[in-house]
């Protein structure tokens, strides 16, 4: 991971300082292309020769010879095998643009020692590894770009596990606009897929585990990303990594450039899927046909909303230590979705500008900071839908949770609470009891509950749920609990102040009036 980090951070400094011009291609240009991508590398890297630059007809050949880089690396500690050379392409365009190209493959092995001095061989391999896009010297990063790899093989095996996993062929695409807000700032939408997935885990203390997915979709979008003001960012951080300290010009520098980048965008949001995902063991067999994750953040920046969510579609598990009759409570289906509503950004990034970035002590701290990002410290985690389907049961959950960051006694809550079938899961349950008695007080129970249900026009049991801050409790508008009791450790901190410490005078009484 490492390596490539090195490759793509070196590839991206090509954008750093160099402009693309429709200029003669030729030595100089291409010396002025290495200096580029080298000068803001360390100096031993730098000097390695792990990178040089070649004219090649209309644009210039960039060689990455990362073996260069392992040279003084101890061989018994680290060692690799066939880490061929790789070629990038670059031309400089009249738009000002660079458009960068590849097609290379991998296929190396070798071993390293951990910390605990443990060997462990590994094996990677790419048939193909091609993209070609379009680099933006103006941000330092890609405007668009496509990238396609075929037959990517992973394997590690050392005393006391091994691992095999390989992708049949994985494509992706990346797209940029400018904002329509302007200011400079640029909307990225990416997306992709990985084709037969298949990953397969045994060791010592675990029988053998195959997972697999027939394909993995992945799609992502950032708007008003602040690219420009980022890259100044960066090239001033690396500009000062050296520095133990950094002078008052240069703090307020930093800070006035983080205060242009905020906010550093405007929405995001991602989406992966599974499809046909299975998991394969001798304990047994499981799988979803369909499983999906969502992130999502947008809304103004002094009222952001967070929202997290994830799903599964038929849902399959078949193992011995599943008991048949228990098999129907399975869940076929299950779908979860959370949300964080009015995170104050706004307020958090102007008490991060004032901090003294070279105070030894924070000068706010967590949970003051915590103060700013939830406005007055209120906390809210909304609930848009949880629910889950088997043979038996079909509950839907949906609700608000409301508190504060200080402390885990002042909350409140409200939720609706929707079964459908509700009966036909209490004959399940009373039918499981006949092998299993102590569930004949869970079948009591549900049908207590289903005393306090309404009736929905669909026929579902609902249940309106509410929680004071002071503790009382409603269901369908019915108290079922009051308030809580005073907490009796205040009360006696309240007395304990009131009354004077033993064996100090108490004060004297005034005078009374005649």
């Amino acid at each position: 991971m490492r390596l490539k980090l090195v490759t793509a951070t070196s590839l991206l400094a090509l954008c750093l300082a160099t402009t693309a011009q429709s200029v003669e291609i030729n030595q100089d240009g291409a010396n002025a292309v290495k200096d580029t991508l080298t000068k803001l590398l360390p100096e031993d890297m730098a000097k390695s020769g792990f990178i040089s630059v070649n004219p090649a007809g209309t644009r210039y050949e960039i060689i990455y010879d990362l073996a260069k880089l392992l040279a003084k690396v101890d061989p018994a500690k680290f060692a690799i095998n066939g880490l061929a050379p790789f070629s990038t392409f670059a031309t400089p365009l009249d738009s000002g643009l660079w458009n960068i190209e590849g097609d290379n493959k991998l296929n190396v092995s070798g071993h390293f020692k951990g910390p605990d001095e443990k060997p462990t061989d590994f094996a990677y391999s790419i048939a193909s590894l091609g993209y070609t896009g379009l680099f933006d010297p103006a941000i330092s990063y890609l405007r668009s770009g496509t990238f396609t790899a075929k037959d990517i093989k992973v394997s590690s095996k050392s005393d006391t596990e091994e691992v095999h996993a390989s992708i049949v062929g994985m494509d992706q695409k990346l797209s940029s606009t400018d904002s329509a807000g302007g200011n400079g700032r640029i909307d990225f939408a990416g997306s992709g897929s990985m084709s037969t997935f298949v990953e397969q885990v045994s060791g010592l203390q675990m029988p053998p585990i195959e997972i697999r997915a027939d394909s993995i979709d992945f799609d992502a979008k950032v708007n008003g990303l602040p690219a420009k003001q980022i890259r100044e960012i960066v090239l001033f951080v690396l500009d000062h990594l050296d520095e133990k300290e950094l002078s008052p010009e240069n703090s307020n520098k930093i800070k006035g450039m983080l205060k242009d980048a905020f906010p550093l965008l405007a929405s995001f949001s991602e989406t992966i899927g599974l499809n046909n995902l299975t998991v394969s063991s001798q304990m047994g067999n499981g799988g979803v046909k369909a499983f999906g994750y969502n992130l999502a953040v947008d809304g103004p920046s002094d009222a952001m909303r967070f929202g997290f969510g994830m799903n599964a579609q038929d849902i399959s598990f078949d193992s011995p230590l599943m008991p048949a009759n228990y098999s129907p409570f399975l869940p076929t289906s299950f779908e979860l979705q959370l949300a964080m509503p009015n995170l104050d950004f706004a307020t958090f990034g102007d008490a991060l500008m004032a901090i003294d970035f070279n105070a030894k002590e924070p000068e706010q701290s967590g949970d003051e900071m915590a103060k700013k990002l939830f406005r007055e410290g209120r906390l809210a985690v909304e609930f848009p839908k949880i629910s889950a389907k088997s043979e038996v049961y079909d509950i839907d959950v949906t609700g608000k949770i409301e508190g504060r960051v200080d402390t885990e006694k002042d909350y409140s809550m409200e939720a609706t609470i929707l079964a459908r079938d509700l009966d036909k899961t209490i004959a399940a349950v009373q039918e499981l009891a006949k092998t299993d008695p102590d569930l004949n007080q869970v079948s009591f129970g549900i049908m207590m509950v289903k005393g306090f249900a309404k009736t929905d026009a669909d026929g579902r049991s609902r249940w309106d749920i509410s929680i004071s801050r002071d503790g009382a409790v409603a269901v369908n508008g019915q108290v079922v609990k009051g308030p809580d009791a005073p907490d009796q450790d205040q009360g006696l901190e309240t007395d304990q102040e009131q009354e004077p410490d033993q064996g100090q005078d108490a004060a004297p009484a005034p005078p009374q009036q005649p």
